[in-house]
């Protein structure tokens, strides 16, 4: 492994642990769990369940919220094998975000002076015991706030034979979802780390990773923030991506300085605008309901069922 874990600029170049204090305040409690769940948008629920062949590739199912109360919404999260994602935290539950913001400011400051955040956003994880997230990457930096239970991640380098920029290219322009090609060889290159509650770990822009839960219920928080750098990249990448639907062949964002990324990146904005590329994940199928005690915690999806769904 290089000293480096990514290609591009930042002052993240390794997977790093820091402390946290969000624990004491009692946001990952069963209790405070179960009437978030209560009162969060049904818009903002992304419930999904990965299944994985012998080789490790990933099909993926999504479900839709239901009728379940909070309390029994928990149980099937602490029964089963989903991973739900709560996003916009700052819109669903402003005191936990309050709190992460302090946190994060604290971690940037001391540990990347030079990081500056120009967008931030939150997503709440709950996830079942044994629930496992395919070898993706995420279109932002991200530093991800651990509250309950263990997990383990496998971080990747984001060079181009693990994180390819056409799959980038198809991920940002939402063509398919964070998932890009994998083969288990890329497992003797990873960096695993382990995470307990109270820590948060930070991880190179756009660095390919897996995760595990080991075991046990898990409650993260993954802050995902926007640097003018990254920001810049994702714009080329997009403008690429339309580049290459209309059978160009683009320059790689590699062989990019900031005048051309800054161009691209402007070019995007336009192009997001007169709607260039339609996105091709506005409308997943939904194919079963959380459920206490059924297999994997999916139950089967009925029309009662799937209209508590937003």
């Amino acid at each position: 492994m290089t000293a480096s874990m990514t290609r591009y600029a930042g002052p993240i170049s390794q997977a790093a642990v820091h402390a946290h204090a969000l624990v004491a305040n009692g946001f990952a409690e069963d209790q405070a769990l179960a009437e978030v769940l209560d009162r969060y948008p049904p818009d903002l629920f992304d419930i999904n369940l990965y299944d994985y062949d012998d080789e490790g590739q990933v099909s993926l199912r999504t479900g839709a919220r239901g009728r379940l109360n909070g309390a029994e919404l928990l149980e099937a999260i602490q029964q089963g094998r989903l991973w739900v994602n709560m996003r916009d935290v700052e819109r669903g539950w402003p005191e936990l975000w309050q709190a992460t913001m302090a946190e994060f400011d604290r971690i940037m400051g001391e540990a990347y002076p030079g990081l500056k955040a120009v967008s931030r956003n939150g997503q709440l994880i709950l996830s079942s015991p044994k629930a496992r997230v395919p070898y993706h990457f995420d279109a932002s930096g991200v530093i991800l706030f651990h509250m309950r239970g263990r997990k383990r991640l496998f971080v990747f380098p984001g060079d181009e034979a693990h994180l390819p920029e056409r799959s980038m290219e198809q991920v940002i322009a939402r063509q398919t979802t964070e998932e890009i090609p994998y083969v288990r060889a890329f497992e003797q290159d990873a960096q695993a780390i382990d995470l307990e509650p109270g820590q948060a770990l930070t991880w190179p822009f756009f660095a390919p990773h897996r995760v595990e839960n080991l075991d046990r219920f898990c409650v993260s928080l993954s802050v995902d923030f926007q640097t003018w750098s990254s920001r810049l990249r994702r714009g080329a990448l997009y403008t690429n991506a339309v580049v290459r639907s209309r059978g160009g062949a683009p320059r790689s964002t590699d062989q990019m300085g900031t005048p051309e990324l800054a161009a691209r990146w402007a070019a995007s904005v336009l192009l997001k605008k007169t709607g260039a590329l339609k996105s091709r994940l506005e409308n997943f199928e939904r194919d079963f309901v959380p459920q206490a005690g059924a297999v994997d915690g999916a139950g089967r999806l009925n029309a009662e069922a799937a209209g508590g769904q937003g």
